[in-house]
């Protein structure tokens, strides 16, 4: 009997996209992905789950006391009667909803800590599915795609990188709600390569969102050929941060901790009492968030604001402060997606972008094109800030600032532009070689960025003016003259042809 042949990456995307989105109904899609998602992950677990049992059965033969004592080492427990083939089995049952509740509900339970809390959704739910018989065709759809297909014949980096093409893909429907839980893939792919992160290093995102962001710069590493680093991440959205423990689980990150709640008024990555540090802080945090700020955000146990609290209806500066405290002191790195209010703005923000500068801490802003986010069609920047250049880290004497102006290094799109690999190649060069390009970027001493009552705007420090080509008048006067004469010659034919039709006389 012929082996199945396994899932490429393009099949497997695009066979799970049409199994979720051909169900989808009028569910709105910031919504339905929660669905979707889950869906996909409880059937992976699933099948996962009965590759396990097959190959004890062979092993053990049918030895019940054997096979579950083996499977409680398994990296999911299925109780009898939860997998997806068991319900499935159930699927014209009228109260279909309620029966993968009840699935899940004990799948989460028997796995403790692991999966507590990953079922925030409701299957049967007539406010968000519709009511029963839409509810259960709907649901009964989804089942029968899924059932289709044995997700094992897909190995962890091709599961999890599916995952994350569905989640862009719903982010692409769900406007500017996507925001919320993911990055573009291109732009998330810049952040981690200009990262740069080194196999041993921790890496947060203090707004991880669905951890998009988070396993690429994991990928960075592997393509190191180690798999030596930790992952940390924190989200303020229950079911945003339940996605990105599903993609940990599926692109077989097990290990990563990932946290729930209000980064900026209630960090979670702590050890004792302090806050954790990290070798690399990268994040794409909310754009200018209004009331941020908390009751005790003052009196930060942490200290993070010390260098001037952010404007209660801007939260930009207070995630970039929250991002350099949490950067190892000497060595950490940090790297923000920030609009690009947060390079010139004045008052509070101008005086934390001076004491950052005069920290020496700034060490490259890239300006990228606009309309690249679904949810924002505004040009952003990329930050990135090293403690390095700290007194006593190992770049204390690199004084400078590199502006990279990338604002017309892009592919147009219908809905959005997008960054191409040669666009990002482009950019990863010059930041790498730090060296005058004309009109791409400049290498800038802090005297001048202290002339410039320390703002940042990119177009201040790299001239992307382009000189129009000179008008010749004399020449163009010449053709008008010309043009004229030629005109004269022909309205005299055209005269003649009309004489000789009769129509003038």
């Amino acid at each position: 009997m012929k082996e199945p042949k396994a899932y490429s990456q393009d099949q497997l995307n695009q066979t799970l996209w049409d199994a979720a989105n051909s169900s989808r109904a009028n569910v709105d899609a910031a919504i339905y992905k929660d669905y979707a998602l889950l869906f996909l992950f409880y059937k992976y677990i699933s099948d996962l789950h009965k590759h396990e049992v097959e190959k004890l059965v062979k092993r053990y033969g049918k030895d019940p006391d054997r096979i579950a004592m083996r499977l409680k080492k398994f990296r999911f427990v299925l109780p009898k009667g939860t997998s997806f083939a068991e319900v499935y089995k159930k699927k014209s049952e009228d109260n279909i909803g309620e029966l993968i509740n009840i699935a899940l509900h004990a799948i989460e339970d028997a796995n403790g800590d692991r999966l507590e809390g990953l079922v925030s959704i409701d299957f049967n739910s007539d406010a968000v599915l519709g009511r029963t018989e839409q509810r259960n065709k709907m649901l009964r759809n989804l089942m029968d795609s899924f059932a289709k297909m044995d997700l094992t014949l897909a190995g962890d980096d091709v599961i999890g990188n599916a995952y994350m093409y569905m989640i862009e893909r719903f982010g692409s429907d769900a406007g500017k709600k996507a925001g919320e839980f993911f990055t573009p893939h291109s732009v998330a792919t810049l952040v981690a390569k200009l990262a740069a992160p080194r196999p041993g290093w921790r890496i947060c995102d203090p707004a991880c969102g669905s951890g998009g962001l988070l396993l690429l710069a994991g990928a960075e590493i592997e393509a190191q050929g180690s798999k030596d680093y930790a992952l940390y991440g924190q989200e303020s959205i229950g079911s945003t941060y339940n996605l990105a423990r599903m993609n940990m689980f599926l692109h077989g990150k097990d290990s990563a901790r990932l946290e729930w709640g209000d980064t900026l008024n209630h960090p979670l990555l702590k050890e004792g009492d302090s806050l954790m540090k990290f070798d690399l802080v990268l994040a794409n945090p909310p754009f200018s968030l209004k009331k941020w700020m908390g009751d005790s955000t003052e009196n930060d146990p942490y200290n993070r604001f010390h260098r001037g609290l952010p404007p209660k209806t801007k939260g930009d500066y207070a995630f970039i402060s929250h991002m350099v405290e949490t950067a190892k002191a000497g060595e950490g790195k940090v790297v923000v997606i920030v609009p690009h209010g947060v390079l010139f703005r004045g008052a509070a923000e101008g005086r934390i972008r001076k004491c950052l500068l005069e920290e020496n801490l700034v060490d490259t802003v890239i300006g990228l094109p606009s309309n690249l986010f679904q949810t924002a069609a505004i040009p952003v920047a990329i930050l990135i800030l090293d403690r390095s250049r700290e007194a006593g880290g190992r770049n204390e004497k690199r004084k400078d600032v590199l502006f990279v102006e990338a604002s017309r290094l892009f592919k147009p799109g219908k809905a959005r532009n997008y960054l191409e690999p040669e666009h990002i190649a482009r950019i990863l060069d010059v930041v790498r070689k730090r060296k005058d390009v004309e009109k791409l970027c400049r290498v800038v001493l802090p005297e001048e960025i202290q002339e410039n009552d320390y703002n940042l705007n990119i177009t201040r420090y790299v001239d992307t003016f382009e000189e129009e080509e000179a008008v010749d008048i004399k020449a163009n006067l010449r053709e008008l003259v010309q043009i004229d004469a030629e005109l004269k010659v022909l309205e005299k034919e055209m005269a003649g042809h009309l004489k000789a039709l009769g129509l003038v006389n």
